[in-house]
This record gives C-alpha cells, sequence and structure tokens, in this order.
C-alpha cells in the first residue's frame, strides 16, 4: 500500500494496492509454478515541486503519481530493474530520478517530458530546463557505466545505466564542490561516488 497522509487529522487521505497493478498483469497466460515478485513499496521520493512522487517496488517497477488535491493518480509505469527497485531519489530541482536495484544497477530516468505533458493542474511550472545527457565514472571499483536512448521503458528512455555490481541499499544525487554526483550505499562497508556531467 501507498499512503497519502493527512497529518493534522492523522488519518490517511488516499490509499492505493499496489497489488491490484499486478493483478491486471497476471492475468495472462503463465507457466504453471512460476513465481512472480509482489508489488511490495520499497522506498518513495518526493519531486522538489512538492506533488510529484516516486515509488520503487518489488516487482522491479518504478511508478510516478501526482498528488491532486486529496487524491493521487499514478502518471506513469515503467519497469527498470529485473528485481526489485530498493531505491528512487529525485535530484533537486528536475524531474531526473534515480534508481538503484537489487540487480546491482543505478539508472537514471528523464520524467520531465513525460511529467510536463500530463500536467492536470494551473500549478507553476518549475522544471522547464531541458537536462543534458549524463556521463559517468566510478572512483574505485570496477563496475561499468554507460549512456543509452536506445532502450525504451514506458515512455521514458534511461539517461545513464551503471552497472554497480551489488545490492542498492541506499543512493543519493548531491553536489559536492559544485558537481553533480551519485552516493550510492550497498552491502560492503564502503559508499561509492558516480560523477555526472551538470544537468
Amino acid at each position: 500500500m501507498v499512503m497519502l497522509w493527512s497529518l493534522q487529522k492523522a488519518r490517511p487521505l488516499w490509499i492505493t494496492n499496489l497489488q491490484e497493478d499486478e493483478t491486471e498483469e497476471m492475468e495472462g497466460p503463465q507457466s504453471p509454478g512460476q513465481l512472480l515478485n509482489p508489488a511490495l513499496a520499497h522506498s518513495i521520493s518526493v519531486a522538489s515541486c512538492g506533488n510529484i512522487f516516486s515509488c520503487g517496488a518489488e516487482d522491479g517497477k518504478v511508478r510516478i503519481f501526482r498528488v491532486m488535491g486529496v487524491k493521487c493518480e499514478q502518471e506513469l509505469g515503467f519497469k527498470g530493474h529485473t528485481s526489485g527497485v530498493s531505491q528512487v531519489c529525485f535530484l533537486p530541482e528536475s524531474y531526473l530520478l534515480l534508481t538503484g536495484g537489487n540487480d546491482g544497477k543505478i539508472t537514471l530516468w528523464d520524467a520531465n517530458s513525460e511529467v510536463e505533458k500530463k500536467q492536470k493542474s494551473p500549478t507553476k511550472r518549475t522544471h522547464r530546463k531541458k537536462p543534458k545527457r549524463g556521463t559517468c565514472t566510478k572512483q574505485g571499483g570496477n563496475t561499468n557505466a554507460s549512456v543509452t536512448d536506445e532502450e525504451e521503458h514506458g515512455n521514458i528512455l534511461p539517461k545513464l545505466n551503471i552497472e554497480h555490481g551489488e545490492k542498492v541499499n541506499w543512493l543519493l544525487g548531491t553536489k559536492i564542490k559544485g558537481h553533480q554526483n551519485i552516493l550510492v550505499a550497498d552491502q560492503t562497508s564502503c559508499i561509492s561516488v558516480y560523477p555526472l556531467n551538470e544537468f
């Protein structure tokens, strides 16, 4: 379940069950005894505009919702990982979304065009700047990174794929000495740093 709470009234205003989304897909033909990941919500990140949030789930999907008063509507849903999406994180002042998974991958998505296209309310648009393409190198470790526009997930293209190699337990997009970086914690005792071009 994902819930929108009223802290003044101490009760949920809106609830969605991610399992219902999965039930529709499971109605197709399946192999007997096939085991599917449940849609357990692992991580939520709110964009700096305040009314868009993303949810990463165990089924490998990322869902993006828009808060509309006392309810939310799912704007987008796309599969970005082969196993659970353990972390989602919007970069500051943008609709660039970082996702990290149990599959050891980190992906940067640009949801800007899709979110702006589906703008339903006359709220102020603060994210009009088009991001530049990103590149990545890793400090320490032996992982590979690649920029791709070839594979489409829903209507959102991944801007960057990083093969981190370990299950991602936490990630954060932040500026260090004026440059955008991704900080990643996994099951080791080290924090990995992936520098990005300015977006």
